[in-house]
């Protein structure tokens, strides 16, 4: 259940269904535990990411033993991409504005 809604109808698309659902693959713990999150912020992607993240280190602080298989897949690595802040004399952060000839 993701933010009181069903997992299915919050994630349409396949590939967020199998972001979400790798950890519990890793660990080999499918049907083992019923998930509950709560989400804000982002886009669908942007949140598939953060609740694979968070089931990551859920099923790490369960069972230690569990770390090496998700460690290996890479479900223990936050994404530090962030968005660049907007520059003094720039439109965004690298647009610059319409050059003039004259």
């Amino acid at each position: 259940v993701v933010n009181r809604q069903d997992f299915l109808t919050l994630f349409p698309r396949e590939y967020h269904r199998e972001h979400i659902l790798g950890p519990l693959v890793a660990s080999q713990t499918c049907g083992k535990f019923d998930v509950t999150a709560v989400v804000k912020g982002g886009g669908l992607t942007g949140q598939a990411g953060a609740i694979r993240l968070g089931l990551a280190r859920a099923l790490e602080k369960y069972n230690p033993d569990y770390r090496p298989p998700m460690k290996r897949h890479g479900f223990l690595t936050r994404d530090a991409r962030m968005v660049e802040r907007k520059k003094v004399g720039r439109v965004k952060a690298r647009k610059s504005p319409q050059w003039v000839r004259r």
